[in-house]
C-alpha cells in the first residue's frame, strides 16, 4: 500500500499527524537505545558502557521517557478536545495496563532479581487515569485558568520527590509514588513522581497549542515523514514487540557466529 501524501485524502481520519510523527521519534530513539543496551548486555560493545552510572546514557534515558509522557500529555489534550468517550479511554486504558503486566511477568522470568514493579507502561497507565480524571474537573471548575494551573501543578509534582521523600516509601508496594530516599534495583522505574509533571505539561502545552496553533498539531507532516506518522501510531505494538525481536536477533546471531 502505498505511502499517502500529506494532502492525501486516505490520510486517518481524527489522527494528528505531528503528535504521530513526535512519538515515532520517541519510538526510534527508544529502539536504538535499547539495542545499544542489549549489544553491552550480551557483551558487543567495546569498551563496556555503564547504562545506569555514565550521563551519556542516563540523560539518554531520561529524554526518551521525557518525550514519551509529553506525547501522552498532548494526546491526552487532544483527546479532551475531541471529547473522547469515557469507553473508548478505558479500552486503550486496559491495553497499556495489560501490557505493563506482560512486561511485568517478562522481566520476573529474564531478571528475576530486577524485575519491573513499575515501569514506563506502568507509569503512564497510572498517570492516564489520574489526568483523565483531574483536568477535566480543573477545567470545570477554573476555566481559562486550567492551562496556566495545570503548569504550577506539573512543577510541583516534578518536585515533590525532593520535598516529600522518606524512607517509608522505598519498599516494593510504595516506590510507585517516587517518593523514596534510594533508587529501587530494578530494570525500569518511572515513578508517579516526578514523572506525572511532565504529562501534566504535555496536557498544558496541548490545550494551549489546541486554542492558539492547532496547526503545530494536526498539521500535516511531508510525505517523506508519513512512515514515522505511522510508526507513532503503533507506538504500543512497537514497544511490546521491539525487545524480544532485538534480542532475539542478537541471539540467533550470536549462535551463528559460535557455530
Amino acid at each position: 500500500m502505498p505511502v499517502p501524501s500529506s494532502t492525501s485524502s486516505s490520510r486517518p481520519a481524527n489522527r494528528f499527524d505531528r503528535l504521530d510523527a513526535l512519538r515515532g521519534v520517541a519510538i526510534l530513539w527508544m529502539a536504538g537505545f535499547h539495542f545499544s543496551f542489549d549489544l553491552n548486555h550480551y557483551g558487543l560493545l567495546t569498551p563496556v558502557q555503564h547504562f545506569l552510572s555514565d550521563p551519556f546514557w542516563t540523560l539518554q534515558r531520561t529524554g526518551i521517557v521525557s518525550l514519551f509522557l509529553l506525547c501522552a500529555g498532548l494526546g491526552q489534550a487532544v483527546a479532551l478536545e475531541v471529547g473522547q468517550g469515557w469507553r473508548r479511554f478505558w479500552r486503550r486504558w486496559a491495553q497499556v495496563a495489560g501490557c505493563a503486566v506482560l512486561v511485568s511477568a517478562g522481566s520476573a522470568m529474564m531478571f528475576p532479581q530486577s524485575w519491573i514493579s513499575f515501569g514506563v507502561l506502568h507509569g503512564i497507565a497510572a498517570m492516564l487515569l489520574f489526568t483523565r480524571l483531574a483536568v477535566p474537573a480543573l477545567q470545570r471548575a477554573t476555566g481559562a485558568a486550567a492551562v496556566p494551573l495545570l503548569f504550577v501543578l506539573g512543577g510541583l509534582a516534578w518536585f515533590a520527590p525532593v520535598w516529600l521523600q522518606h524512607p517509608f516509601f522505598n519498599s516494593r508496594w510504595w516506590n510507585w509514588t517516587g517518593l523514596v530516599t534510594r533508587l529501587p534495583y530494578t530494570e525500569d522505574y518511572v515513578p508517579v513522581l516526578p514523572w506525572l509533571g511532565v504529562m501534566l505539561a504535555g496536557v498544558a502545552l496541548g490545550l494551549l497549542l489546541l486554542r492558539h496553533r492547532r496547526g503545530w498539531l494536526a498539521g500535516p507532516v511531508p510525505g517523506v515523514l508519513q512512515p514515522l506518522a505511522r510508526l507513532g501510531r503503533w507506538s504500543l505494538t512497537f514497544y511490546m514487540l521491539h525487545q524480544p525481536v532485538l534480542i532475539g536477533g542478537l541471539l540467533a546471531w550470536l549462535a551463528f557466529v559460535r557455530v
